[in-house]
């Protein structure tokens, strides 16, 4: 991923937190020969059992699980590489907000590539562990107390039609863009923009921009080549 060093994420806990509170990634991998990319949505948690790793996401081990019958799962080979992606917060940001012309229209966002190896998991035991794992990891996080002791024979039941894996990190880039590029006045007005706006995407880009405000004038000093208020490129 293209990243311009003004929207570099300002230490290792902005990818943590992003990979964290969006977890339903896309899982991207080369299709064979001619074939065209694969992606899937998929539901990613970080190995429960790692310590929060020093430095960024990689040496992490990532946990998933997609339905075998995606064709996906069939063209992933053994020790396939793969990059599963996660978006965060993001807002279209209006050149109203600005109070100035001439400008142009941009959208500000936040999104973590993790570049990894991915293994297949052969062990039923495994399979199971990933599903329950990433039922208890979601449930307390985004659900309401539900108690899967009920469900457990389900589970077991729907299991072999599930196909769990593991991704090995071994690089990840982080991009937040938060309208670093622009002068202190600008970025209060975009801020308050979103702050003010029911949306919960609109909210968090806000909580962003607040944590991120000491350092962005540093950000945008470092930027060699400021980027021009306009739509980014991202691949």
């Amino acid at each position: 991923m293209f990243v311009p060093h003004a929207y570099r994420e300002p230490d290792e806990s902005w990818m943590h937190d992003l990979v964290h509170g969006n977890p339903l990634a896309q899982l991207v991998s080369n299709g064979k020969g001619p074939e065209p990319p694969w992606m899937t949505h998929v539901p990613i948690i970080v190995d429960p059992h790692a310590s929060r790793p020093p430095g960024d996401l990689s040496g992490l081990t990532l946990w998933g699980h997609m339905n075998r019958e995606n064709p996906h799962w069939s063209a992933l080979g053994t020790a396939a590489p793969v990059v599963v992606a996660f978006t965060g917060p993001h807002a279209y940001v209006s050149p109203a907000v600005y109070g100035s012309t001439p400008t142009a229209p941009t959208w500000d966002f936040t999104a973590v590539h993790a570049h990894g190896t991915l293994h297949k998991v052969d062990s039923a035991d495994e399979t199971l562990a990933t599903v329950l794992e990433t039922v208890r990891t979601f449930e307390s996080r985004f659900g309401a107390g539900w108690s899967m002791t009920d469900s457990l024979g389900y589970f077991r039941r729907i299991l072999p039609g599930v196909g769990a894996f593991r991704v090995a990190v071994t690089r990840a880039d982080g991009m937040f863009k938060l309208s670093q590029e622009q002068s202190p006045q600008i970025r209060g007005r975009v801020r308050d923009a979103f702050a003010q706006r029911a949306c919960t995407h609109h909210r968090a880009i806000a909580s962003l921009m607040d944590r991120l405000e000491p350092k962005a004038g540093d950000l945008a000093e470092a930027c060699s080549s400021p980027a021009p208020p306009s739509l980014p490129r991202t691949d």
